[in-house]
């Protein structure tokens, strides 16, 4: 088990976990999931950690078919301007590895912002802390579950 898969058992909350072949090779481990496991893509989401003025770091939460707007998640965040976390940061501050970096369960609680495209489903996947491990939700217990609110972040 993970950090994530437990912190979802714990809360008692309705979830599948889905496991699939991760090939060693693939980068896009989103488009691999959805891929996978046979999933439309717009319904896998990917977790994505993000610095706000350059100290403050976010979770953005985004579909694996779509590209992380900077101009909205620094809105989202009351900031200037937002980049990328720096590798490290990220594996630091959420206790996973790349590709395997899940909302749930992380070591520091940073704010989380989803994409208002997840609650157009009833349930949507995101990373289990693992590549090759996905979690099944709905995205209102994925909000409680983060403290998330739910934004428009998709590039148009």
């Amino acid at each position: 088990m993970t950090p994530a898969i437990d912190v979802a058992r714990e809360a008692g909350i309705e979830h599948q976990v889905h496991q699939y072949q991760h090939d060693p090779a693939s980068i896009g481990y989103g488009t691999e999931a959805a891929e996978k496991l046979g999933l439309n893509p717009a319904c896998v989401f990917k977790t994505l950690v993000v610095a706000v003025d350059v100290k403050t770091l976010v979770v953005a939460i985004v579909p694996v078919n779509a590209m992380l707007s900077m101009k909205l998640i620094a809105k989202a965040a009351s900031g200037k301007k937002a980049t990328m976390a720096d590798k490290q940061q990220v594996q630091r501050s959420s206790g996973y590895v790349l590709g395997g970096v899940s909302p749930l369960g992380q070591k520091r609680t940073l704010t989380t912002f989803i994409d208002e495209s997840a609650r157009l489903f009833e349930r949507i996947h995101v990373s289990a802390g693992r590549r090759g491990l996905e979690i099944e939700l709905a995205p209102a217990d994925l909000a409680t579950l983060t403290l998330g609110r739910f934004v428009a972040l998709r590039l148009e």
